[in-house]
Order: C-alpha cells, then structure tokens, then sequence
C-alpha cells in the first residue's frame, strides 16, 4: 500500500510540473509580444502560399516571391513597427502549432477565427469578409449548383479549415478527402478524383480565373460573418501586438487600400499560354531553378543524414549487441520506438514538440529526425551482418589473444560489412526517397518546391513528372555507385 501511494504521489507531483511548464507561464507572463518583436527586429509571418489572392508564389525579377493581400498588409504592420518581415512557407495545418511553439510570431493565412481556433490563439479583427465557392469541372457546369445537388459526392477541401467543417455541417452525407495544399485539390479535381473543392470565394474566382479546366460557383453556404471573415492570428495572451495590428488594419480599412491591393495582384495571376505543346513546356523550363533548389537540399538533407544515421546506427548496434542490460535495453527499446512510429510524427515532434524548449530552425530540425530515423535502420542493418559472421570465426580471433574491440575490427566487422552493404545501400536510397516528409514544417525540398511550380504554372501532372525524373536520376545513379563498392568488396 506505501508503495502505490508512493507512485500516486509521484504521478500527482508530475502533473503539477507540467502544469507549471506549460500552462501557467502561459497565464502569469507579462505581456511582452510587441516589444519582443522590436527588440528581434523582425516580424516572422506564417503562411500557406498556396492561396490566391491571400498568398501566393510567383517569380518577380528572376526570384521567387510570395506575393498576395495577405503580404501587402503584413508589409504594411512591419512598416508599422519598425521592423523587417520574414515568411515562412508550410501547410496550413500546421500553422497553429508553429505559432504556439514559437516558430512564427503571427498567422497570416486567409484564416477564419473560428470558436475552435479562438481557444487556442487570439485573432485580431476581421480585415477581408468573402463567401465560400466551389471549384467544379468546367465539363460540370450547371450540375452542382447547390448544396442539394452535392449530396453524396467526393468532397475536396483542406485540412484543419473552416471550409472542412462547412462541408461536414451543411452538405448532406459527404464524402470528404482532405489535403494539405490547395493545389493538391485542384490537381484532385481535374483529374477526376474528386467531384468538387470548397473554397473561399476569392481564391476560387482566382483559380477559376487562372484555370481554364475549372469552374466557380456558389452553392450558398449559411455561415457567419465572423466564420466567413479573415483574420490575423496571435499567440495567446499578446494584446499588446493585437493592438498594433489593429491599428494598422484599421488603416488600411479606412483608406480602403484592400481594392488596391487585389488589384495588384491581378497582374501575378494571369493565365499561362497552354494552346500548344511548345507553350506549356515553356513554365516548367523558366523554373527549373525551383528545382535545382529543391535537388540541392534533398541531396543535402539525404546525405548529412546518412552520415549521422550511419554513425548512430553503428554505435546502436554494438550497444544491442552488448551482454549488459543497462547498455542493451536502452539501444532495443530505442530501434523499436522510432521503427514503430512514422516519420512525419518524428519530424513534427522534433520540430514543433522540441520547440517550447528550442528553437531549431525546420532544415536542422529534418536533419535530425531523418538522422535518427535512419540510425534505427541502419542499428538492425549492421547487427545482423555482424550475427551472420560465424562463430568461429570470433572464436579463432580470441583464441590467438586478440581482445573483443581488436577481433571485431580486424576480424568480424570486415566480414560483416560484405554482408550488409546491400541491405546498407537501399537505406541510403530510402532516405533520399522519405526526406520527402521534411516538406511538411517548410523545408524547401524537392516535393516542397514541386508544390510551389503547380501553383505557379496551374499545371497538374508535368511538374510531377518532372520531379519523378529528378528522383529517378538520383537513385539509380547512387544504385551505380553502391553497386561499384559491393564488386570491390566481393573482390577484396
């Protein structure tokens, strides 16, 4: 009985320091948001620019740029505070818990402050109120001109928004596919997987203006003006940058520059030539420097995480591989964890969990979640070659008086290393494939910047097609190299 209540005590004593962590600080912190930002010098937006005419990405005088209402109106509070701007580009749903965790210091997003987002970030007023559309095929127009008339049919829309949960409340036995970027809807709905996309109206008439294949149309959703209305969301407990941000907005209203700025956008949104093979090659040729970028931090991310998993994986083995339990346990219980949990949950734990400890930049926080990914495969990689070494082949090396750590450096693990190379390469080649999943907190990656050129260009399929090719070209040209190391060491 002592001893239960022993662990009682210690469970309660472990909630009340959570609670002091991370809930208290939250309500007993002194209102510094404003000043932080002045004191740092920059004003860090979050945003999803896949999103016209809110934020979007174009190339402005051979550069890439995120452009929108969304970024005149940030660059308009940066101006305001006396500071610079900086953007950073993820997916939507992953914006509230960049905001909570520090990696952003406001969420500018064409987002609605729903009752669900107010319990978990503050908004400032409501500065741009549009409805919510539909995309539709054009080969569709008329069918669906009301919420009747989408009753049962596949229903796009994106993750974690207000137009999911107008979807699920208003059309009648929904089928919902929810994705993470917008352009991964409108290449859903053109090549027939889903019957229509809800969108808010701006940025469906952009599409629809942008897209020949599609449609706008309003099925008239009944919904509030708070939940139709964009607004600009804080950290909890900052009203000090609420303010600020008011008053700017308030501005802005009052010398009505919303019209003005919707209408420099207009110029970033024209519809790409496409009446001829040669015209829409052309995009994708003018942006291959988004793909070098994306190449180049794949290779990068793939192969410093290879060298760190590698070494990791090594040294979890020898520990696997120890008759101490102390040091064995620890390694197992390690390998079992990470292979039995996805990567995209390592990736965002590390980058958004770790962050109300640190603030790791997101390509160093995807270096280190594949790295350590990776270490756990390479860990059974390498124990198993080391296991198929025969035993008397150890027996033999301590039989002439060499210790354990000589044995298996002259003896066991030369041997082993011809055994696990093969199963040692496809990891190199699986990470090169899976850093992928960096994409998702906003490492510009060659999916991450792939997603940027369909939303440039309004081409679905070719600029995946080009990516196929680029990962293709990588793989088996590592397959090459690793195969040339193997004969060498089946020669040796």
């Amino acid at each position: 009985m002592k001893r239960k209540g022993l662990i009682r005590s210690m469970l309660v004593s472990l909630i009340v320091l959570m609670q002091l962590l991370f809930v208290a600080p939250v309500f007993a912190k002194e209102d510094t948001s404003l000043q932080d930002i002045k004191d740092k010098g920059t004003l860090i937006i979050g945003t999803s620019a896949d999103y016209p005419p809110y934020e979007f990405h174009t190339i402005i005088d051979g550069k890439d740029t995120i452009v929108g209402m969304d970024v005149k109106i940030a660059e308009q509070i940066a101006k305001d505070l006396g500071v610079k701007l900086e953007f950073r580009d993820m997916d939507f749903d992953g914006l509230l818990a960049a905001l909570e965790t520090g990696k952003v210091d406001i969420i500018m997003a064409g987002m609605n402050p729903t009752p669900e987002r107010q319990n978990s970030v503050d908004f400032s007023d409501i500065y741009y109120t549009g409805g919510q559309f539909l995309l539709v095929r054009k080969e569709d127009e008329g069918k669906y001109q009301n919420l009747d008339d989408l009753a049962g049919r596949k229903i796009g829309v994106q993750k974690s928004t207000m137009q999911e949960a107008a979807a699920k409340e208003q059309i009648k036995e929904p089928n919902i596919q929810g994705l993470a970027k917008v352009t991964d809807l409108v290449l859903a709905l053109t090549t027939k997987k889903v019957d229509a996309v809800v969108l808010e109206e701006p940025s469906a008439l952009e599409y629809a203006k942008s897209n020949s294949d599609v449609l706008a149309v309003d099925p008239g959703f009944q919904l509030d003006v708070a939940q139709q209305g964009s607004a600009i969301a804080v950290k909890k407990g900052s009203p000090s940058l609420i303010a600020a941000i008011n008053d700017t907005l308030a501005t802005i209203k009052a010398e009505n520059k919303i019209a003005d700025y919707l209408s420099e956008v207009d110029q970033y949104t024209e519809t790409p030539a496409a009446d001829g093979e040669k015209q829409a090659a052309t995009p994708l040729i003018n942006y291959w420097q988004y793909y070098l970028t994306g190449t180049g931090n794949t290779v990068l991310i793939a192969g410093v995480s290879v060298i760190f998993g590698s070494i990791l994986g090594f040294f979890l083995a020898l520990m696997r591989l120890s008759p101490r339990k102390l040091i064995r346990i620890p390694a197992s219980a390690y390998v079992e964890f990470v292979r039995g949990t996805p990567m995209m949950i390592q990736v965002m734990f590390i980058y958004f969990g770790l962050g109300y400890i640190v603030n790791i930049p997101a390509m160093i926080a995807g270096i280190i979640a594949v790295s350590l990914n990776s270490g756990a495969y390479v860990c059974e990689i390498v124990r198993s070659g080391i296991n198929a070494v025969e035993q008397g082949q150890v027996e033999a090396a301590r039989s002439l008086g060499m210790t354990q750590k000589t044995a298996m450096r002259y003896i066991i693990f030369p041997q082993a290393l011809k055994n696990i190379w093969p199963a040692l390469g496809n990891e190199f080649i699986s990470v090169i494939k899976e850093s992928s999943v960096v994409s998702i907190i906003g490492v510009s990656d060659l999916i991450f910047q792939t997603s940027v050129v369909r939303g440039i260009t309004y081409q679905a399929i070719a600029p995946i097609a080009v990516t196929m090719v680029i990962y293709f070209i990588l793989t088996f040209s590592l397959t090459k190299l690793l195969n040339f190391y193997e004969r060498k060491l089946n020669h040796a």
